[in-house]
């Protein structure tokens, strides 16, 4: 059986939660820097695009064990964006990928976005809180059940990584005590605080 992407967790866990009216929604909170807690504008979607690994990420069924996770956003037409998700099972396993399409709400800051999978089941996610200059994103998904942490290249400092997490728990109320930190190199399997791989 292929694998599921990072993004059908939340479409699985979306079909076993109630749904929120549209009216009674949290309002999008706004981007902060991680030292000094500034608030900034909406999100700039040309911007936000390119590729973001997955750094750390609350551990659900559909992700576990995941290494080497990326996201790559293209900003299509109409606030339209195209996901490509790329991942391995182990270092030594073969990558895997899928594309997600996503729709982005422009009346929220560019926040929260609608995603489908296969194109039949929608879903929401959010971007939290974004670095000014784009380095780092938190990502949420309403319910507080899952949260990402993602950045543009492949490593972070452990400093950043904590101040982070604690902003997730803190501010969002992300039960961070399930934060994992996800592998990007395969001296990283086995590291305290990471995610154990699927195969090794």
């Amino acid at each position: 059986m292929r694998p599921i992407p990072v993004f059908l967790s939340a479409v699985l866990l979306s079909l076993a939660l109630p749904l929120t009216p549209a009216h009674a929604q949290e309002a999008a909170p706004t981007a902060t820097t991680v030292e000094e807690g500034i608030a900034e504008g909406p999100i700039d979607l040309q911007r936000f695009m390119g590729r973001w690994y997955v750094i750390g990420r609350v551990p659900n069924f559909v992700e576990r064990g995941h290494v080497a996770s990326v996201n790559t956003y293209t900003l299509r037409d109409d606030n339209k964006v195209a996901i490509h998700y790329q991942f391995r099972e182990g270092f030594a396993e073969p990558a895997e990928e899928i594309d997600i399409r996503a729709k982005v709400d422009e009346d929220s800051g560019n926040r929260r976005w609608r995603t489908w999978f296969y194109r039949v089941v929608p879903t929401h996610t959010r971007i939290l809180e974004v670095a000014p200059d784009y380095s780092w994103a938190l990502i949420g998904y309403p319910g507080r059940e899952m949260a990402w942490i993602f950045a543009r290249t492949p490593d972070m400092d452990n400093a950043t990584y904590r101040q982070l997490a604690t902003r997730l728990r803190d501010k969002y109320d992300v039960n961070t005590d399930k934060l994992k930190r996800v592998p990007q190199h395969p001296q990283q399997v086995d590291k305290l605080g990471f995610e154990v791989p699927n195969k090794k």
